[in-house]
């Protein structure tokens, strides 16, 4: 019996076989109470249906109860565990995140609907965080997120410079001719942010022939700025999902 739980609830127990029907079932509940969380922050709805929203909140506090225990009781015996003790299991981050998400689910009466008890129940589509443990592209992600993070970091830093230098520079030619957009640096700093990212949303644009082209100059590193972390990313993905096949390759055989 415990054999069988540790197969159908550990992802680790059996990685070739793909999710077992639990996990399945578990991923479906995610989305689902992810779902009812976007979708209560409409009073329309709560108002209207307020018995359906208190019985689907039961439901999912029943049913993540459930299988929190389940992983409690079978934590010694998983993979990532083994001869662990529970206690350590539950001072896991996951295991604490878990906890914490539950807290969301309860039922509450309308004199409790403050706004610390919304923010708690829109926190619950962090559990969509745990849809990593099951699936193997996203792990492969934050493989390659660790892995380049000091890339990552000096990317950050440059465009963080970058923003720095185009506000400031946005601010000495347009701050006198254009005040209301550009007459402090944090208010340049909006306009850099969306020409450096390339949204570009148009609200605020140099006036100035000199601004238009600082303007341009910075759009043009904007596309450098973008590319630069999506490379990085790109290659250590592509580094890590081709280590897992290979490694993965004997035991498919």
């Amino acid at each position: 019996m415990r054999q069988l739980l540790v197969q159908q609830i550990d992802p680790q127990a059996c990685p070739t076989q793909g999710l077992s029907t639990f996990n399945k079932v578990i991923c479906l509940a995610i989305l689902l109470s992810t779902l009812l969380a976007i979708i209560e922050t409409e009073p329309v709805l709560t108002t209207n249906w307020p018995q359906l929203f208190w019985w689907a909140n039961l439901a999912f506090l029943l049913l993540f109860s459930a299988e929190l225990a389940l992983r409690i009781y079978i934590a010694p015996y998983t993979q990532a565990h083994l001869g662990q003790s529970r206690w350590r299991f539950l001072s896991s981050g996951w295991t604490l995140l878990d906890l914490l998400v539950l807290l969301t689910f309860m039922p509450l009466s309308e004199e409790l609907q403050l706004l610390v008890i919304r923010l708690l129940r829109v926190f619950r589509i962090v559990r969509l965080s745990r849809l990593s443990r099951f699936n193997a592209s996203l792990n492969l992600l934050i493989q390659a997120v660790r892995k380049r993070k000091m890339e990552l970091g000096i990317s950050f830093i440059i465009a963080m410079s970058l923003l720095l230098t185009t506000s400031i520079l946005l601010y000495l030619v347009e701050g006198s001719s254009n005040p209301e957009d550009f007459g402090s640096i944090p208010r340049a700093m909006w306009w850099s942010i969306a020409t450096l990212t390339t949204v570009g949303y148009g609200d605020v644009t140099p006036l100035s022939p000199l601004g238009k082209i600082c303007a341009g100059i910075t759009a043009l590193i904007g596309i450098g700025i973008v590319a630069m972390p999506t490379g990085i990313l790109a290659a250590a993905f592509s580094e890590a999902y081709q280590k897992a096949k290979v490694q993965s390759g004997p035991t498919e055989q």
